[in-house]
């Protein structure tokens, strides 16, 4: 958010002893790379690669699959070879190395958790008369109690593990 402009109207009456601003406000709206590729991505877990055996099934695979891509015409599309080459790696690596499981950052957020959001998202995209409203408010708060008897009964339970 960038503040263009700032003037104060000392000249207008506002019955109160405050003078009136005015500014010009740009607003930039913009998602960052980090946030826009996290879904695009596969992640591999590469650490396995440091295991031999591994690494050499990778490299089995990957040899298998561009021996076959050697026989293709050299007259196809560049598009279309660099696709075949890319999904062929995929491929190799999934089969060789798996999908890098990500940390769960809240591990008391379970099924049931993820039915309140829901419930919550629903109840916000209803109409806003004033009993949609009044029921937002209602689901708001008790998603919002759920999620803290959830997050107090984990640390109960780590801090007696403990």
């Amino acid at each position: 958010m960038s503040i263009l402009d700032v003037v104060s109207c000392r000249g207008v009456d506002c019955d109160t002893d405050h003078y009136l601003v005015v500014a010009k406000v740009r607003e930039r709206l913009a998602v960052s790379e980090q946030e826009a590729q996290k879904f695009d991505r596969e992640r591999f877990n590469l650490r396995k690669l440091n295991e031999l055996e591994v690494r050499k099934q990778y490299q089995i695979e990957i040899s298998n699959r561009f021996t076959g891509l050697e026989n293709l015409n050299v007259s196809e599309d560049i598009n279309r070879a660099w696709e075949n080459i890319t999904d062929n790696t995929k491929t190799s690596a999934k089969e060789s190395l798996d999908l890098h499981k990500l940390k769960q950052h809240k591990p008391w957020f379970n099924e049931e958790c993820l039915h309140f959001l829901d419930q919550r998202k629903k109840q916000w995209l209803q109409h806003p008369n004033q009993s949609n409203v009044d029921n937002l408010y209602n689901v708001r708060r008790e998603a919002s109690r759920h999620f803290r008897n959830k997050k107090k009964e984990y640390l109960k339970a780590k801090i007696e593990e403990l």
